[in-house]
């Protein structure tokens, strides 16, 4: 099981390079077909002159890609992400995006998220979070009245308590 933070959580202190090598290294027997570290950097679309930068100097979206490059490479069949576009600019939200696209194919992902849009392009299926009850929600129901209602009256029961 793989696990991405909606804020970035990396070794600072290492370079990019550094921190790939050392998670291909602790994972060398369940990585299937390890690849060398630039065809994993250009996966995710980091650039050569960034890759031997500490990451304590990664933008937060680059800070991103590497929490989720780690899990391409250990490749586990259930991804959970948290809110995983959150504060992105929309070309790395969209390189993001792609991304997600392709690895769903292989895992169960699951992630939360606040923008139903995303929810809508990215997923099979919904479930909707009020009062700590899980709802399931059929895709073409998100469109109608009724369904925004339900969720703006959820919101401001929430605000008021």
């Amino acid at each position: 099981m793989g696990y991405v933070l909606s804020t970035p959580t990396v070794p600072e202190f290492l370079t990019g390079r550094e921190f790939l090598r050392f998670f291909v290294d602790i994972n060398t027997d369940s990585i299937p077909a390890p690849q060398p570290l630039d065809k994993y950097f250009e996966m995710v679309s980091i650039a050569p002159e960034d890759r031997d930068k500490l990451l304590k100097d990664y933008s937060h979206g680059m800070k991103n890609k590497m929490q989720m490059l780690v899990n391409i490479i250990a490749q586990p069949k259930v991804l959970l992400l948290d809110e995983p576009l959150t504060s992105l600019d929309v070309v790395v939200a969209e390189e993001m995006k792609q991304l997600l696209r392709s690895l769903k194919r292989d895992r169960i992902i699951i992630f939360s998220t606040h923008i139903l849009d995303l929810a809508l392009d990215l997923c099979d299926e919904i479930v909707l979070l009020s009062h700590g009850e899980l709802e399931a929600v059929e895709k073409s129901n998100l469109d109608s009245q009724e369904f925004k209602e339900k969720i703006i009256a959820a919101l401001k029961e929430d605000a008021h308590a």
